[in-house]
């Protein structure tokens, strides 16, 4: 296959940025690159340009890197909220993903954050608060303060223990991250759906001991 050498114009994601010297197919060049503007042909005369481009990319990584570091002091103050289907026991049906948390920074803040900037170890599988990691810039990272709710209405006692969870992260710092959070948030809501289904199966235990008593009394006086 046929190769050329190119100066970039531009930033071109996996090949390199403004005023590198790149080797590419010559019809990704001829095709692409050169007609997009986003290249030109690495002769002697364009290769005085190199020194020009340089210039702009430090500008233009400037720009980018203040960018970054304001979005992360605005991200920092919001509050992210995304509700989801989940069963009578708090349970959620699927996970919040990455791509479900940009779409929600842009329907509710009109935010444009590429969903390969947040960083979830895993999808987040519970109700409740998390603080989601944010690798806005290789220099930077932050963080967004995410809260899972159900969609639909919830028994008191879920909703209690979800609350439970929620003021117990605030006064404690886990420095496990998300994956813990989920765990322990996902435990209390199972263990207070166990406790309800147990009082359940006692009040309807008593109810018919209950209606048992008249028909032993009358059993009785026969």
């Amino acid at each position: 296959m046929a190769k050329m050498q190119v100066i970039l114009m531009s930033n071109v994601v996996g090949l390199g940025a403004e005023g590198d010297k790149v080797e590419v197919a010559a019809g990704y060049a001829r095709n692409y690159l050169i007609p997009e503007g986003l290249a030109i042909p690495a002769t002697e005369a364009n290769e005085r340009r190199i020194e020009a481009l340089k210039r702009k990319r430090a500008e233009r990584e400037a720009r980018e890197y203040s960018t970054m570091q304001e979005l992360a002091r605005s991200l920092e103050k919001l509050v992210c909220v995304i509700k989801v289907k989940t069963g009578e026991d708090g349970k959620m049906f699927g996970a919040v993903t990455a791509g479900m948390i940009a779409d929600e920074l842009k329907n509710q803040f009109d935010i444009v954050l590429d969903k390969k900037k947040i960083y979830l170890e895993q999808p987040i599988k519970a109700l409740g608060d998390y603080q989601v990691e944010l690798h806005l810039h290789p220099e930077i990272k932050g963080t967004l303060n995410l809260r899972v709710e159900s969609l639909n209405p919830l028994p008191e006692a879920v909703l209690a223990a979800i609350e439970a969870q929620r003021q117990s992260a605030l006064t404690q710092t886990n420095p496990s991250g998300t994956k813990s959070e989920a765990t322990n948030s996902e435990q209390t809501v199972t263990d207070t759906a166990q406790q309800t289904e147990e009082k359940k199966s006692k009040k309807a235990a008593k109810k018919t001991q209950k209606s048992r008593q008249p028909e032993q009394s009358s059993s009785e006086n026969k």
